[in-house]
């Protein structure tokens, strides 16, 4: 059987890729790898059509392996993630396919303290998947479903507690029709702001079109048309976001992280000057902070690198261009809500705006070409051709400019990142590397 699990669980088009069947599978096993202890699992999702024929299956697997299932309903994935470490579960897991499109659906899993599971304990999980010798319980020993105990109200009080009032500050949220949908309003109005909201119906049939973090344009003209201080775009399961600033210009997660970094530093609570991003932030980003006397611990894409490297370091703000946002004092995962609330608080505590906040670096024209290719984290390695034109147009850019090709573990894409000085450098060098991909892998 091919590997499952990506870069971020497992994703695929659901009843196709991801079926009902395989999620059945993945409960029994994820059950006797991860809850092995008897304590419950946490099981929650996103909008998704399909959300509730995988839920169904996967906490059907859970309890044929004599495993409780917590049943959160709809809630953003960190939600999830956080109820699992505050109710002392075994396990959690995430029925999501965060940013990706509507027919799209996914499993994550988090451990017991709410960090995203490691590959072994996921190879672990795929093993058992095939291992039919296993007993199985029968009678009492069966596990049950049950509802999680006001999974919504606490979630939303957390969030609320991780600011001070934002009383007299307009802002605008778009979630998506995704998990965001109720919850993020209800935190800032909690935290006494006041809100707008587009995109706010959860509707599995729309989630992530035209919407949220990865098309932030209705957004922007929102905040324009209402006088808003700000606007805040979530993705499908609310674990990223992307900011607006009160002129409607977009805000990315570069900008977020380094608007947070400034704040915390100014404060004295950035320990030892250090942040964690990975390699797809902004070269011209990079150069701000370091200008700033703070150091960035660069690793791979993907939270759970980030949330590694934090959690070696010690650092207190972690994050990635996409908008995914980790703050090790609150949670153990990217969380869009939590990362809107702190720079509104940021805003309202200054009364500055946030255009003025985010003016402290100017990022490197950057193009981004995703190149289709056969399958998600297709193999590179023999791509030798490709890899020696990447080498040469390294040389011609020299220490103006960055390249980063790497294949997505989440979509069948190649992305191709270029950035130079110039954008028409940065423009026709990606459009030659996205031509040399198309040419060895397409």
């Amino acid at each position: 059987m091919t590997r499952l699990f990506g870069t971020d669980g497992i994703r695929g088009v659901a009843n196709r890729d991801l079926t009902a069947e395989i999620a059945l599978l993945l409960g029994r096993a994820a059950g006797r790898v991860l809850a092995s202890d008897g304590k419950p699992v946490v099981v929650g999702r996103d909008t998704r059509i399909s959300g509730p024929m995988l839920q169904a299956a996967l906490v059907a697997g859970l309890n044929s392996a004599g495993v409780d299932a917590l049943m959160t309903g709809v809630l953003p994935t960190p939600g999830i993630a956080w109820l699992t470490r505050a109710d002392g579960a075994a396990a959690g897991a995430a029925i999501s396919a965060s940013h990706n499109p509507v027919e799209d659906n996914g499993v994550k899993f988090f451990d017991a303290e709410g960090f995203k599971i490691p590959i072994d304990v996921e190879d672990a999980i795929e093993s058992a998947m095939q291992d039919e010798s296993a007993d199985l319980p029968v009678g009492a020993a069966i596990g049950s479903a049950q509802p999680a105990r006001d999974a919504h109200g606490r979630y939303i009080e957390h969030l609320a507690s991780t600011v001070d009032s934002l009383a007299g500050l307009r802002v605008v949220l778009d979630s998506a029709h995704g998990a965001a949908s109720g919850v993020a309003s209800e935190a800032f109005r909690s935290a006494g702001a006041e809100v707008a909201e587009i995109h706010g119906e959860p509707d599995g049939s729309k989630i992530n079109v035209a919407s949220g973090s990865t098309d932030p344009s209705a957004l922007s003209d929102a905040v324009s048309e209402k006088g808003a201080d700000l606007g805040l775009a979530f993705d499908g399961d609310a674990d990223r976001v992307i900011a607006v600033d009160e002129g409607g210009a977009v805000i990315d997660g570069d900008a977020i992280v380094g608007i947070v970094a400034l704040a915390l530093q100014a404060r004295g609570e950035l320990p030892d000057n250090k942040i964690v991003c990975t390699v797809m932030s902004n070269l011209g980003f990079l150069n701000a902070m370091a200008e700033r006397g703070i150091e960035v611990i660069t690793v791979p894409v993907g939270d759970r690198h980030v949330a590694a490297a934090l959690r070696d370091s010690g650092a207190a703000l972690g994050g990635e261009q996409s908008g995914h946002v980790i703050f090790p004092a609150y949670a153990t995962t990217g969380d869009g809500i939590l990362t809107g609330l702190q720079v509104a608080s940021i805003v309202a505590a200054g009364k500055t705006p946030l255009s003025e906040l985010a003016a402290f670096y100017t990022p490197y024209p950057q193009v981004l070409i995703n190149v289709p290719v056969a399958r998600a984290g297709v193999n590179m390695d023999d791509a030798a051709e490709l890899w020696e034109e990447v080498r040469r147009r390294e040389q011609e850019l020299g220490d103006a400019g960055r390249i980063l090709v790497r294949p997505s573990g989440t979509e069948p894409l190649v992305r191709v990142m270029v950035e130079a000085q110039a954008p028409e450098i940065a423009q026709g060098t990606a459009e030659a590397l996205a031509d040399a991909v198309r040419r060895h892998l397409g």
